[in-house]
């Protein structure tokens, strides 16, 4: 995945009222991520991109940001956020 691709991805997490956007945002699960920690499974604030569909297609209508807890619980499963403020 490039940058160009992996930018678009975060652009889809949820802005944190009061927190710039260009270096905070939300997954799905209302979880923080940080921008710069993509891929960065040693921060709370680490993030991954993960398809919505797990049997879907690469396409970016596809693809979402997850911090990394998460997207490891889902497991190619169903995102399940009860677990998100660990």
């Amino acid at each position: 995945m490039n940058e160009d691709e992996i930018e678009r991805v975060w652009n889809k997490g949820k802005p944190i009222l009061g927190k710039d956007p260009d270096i905070m945002r939300q997954d799905p699960c209302s979880t923080p991520m940080k921008r710069d920690d993509y891929g960065n499974r040693d921060s709370d604030y680490g993030w991954e991109v993960d398809h919505v569909d797990p049997q879907g297609s690469d396409n970016i209508s596809n693809l979402q940001p997850l911090n990394w807890k998460n997207n490891a619980r889902k497991s190619d499963g169903k995102l399940d956020c009860s677990c998100s403020d660990d």
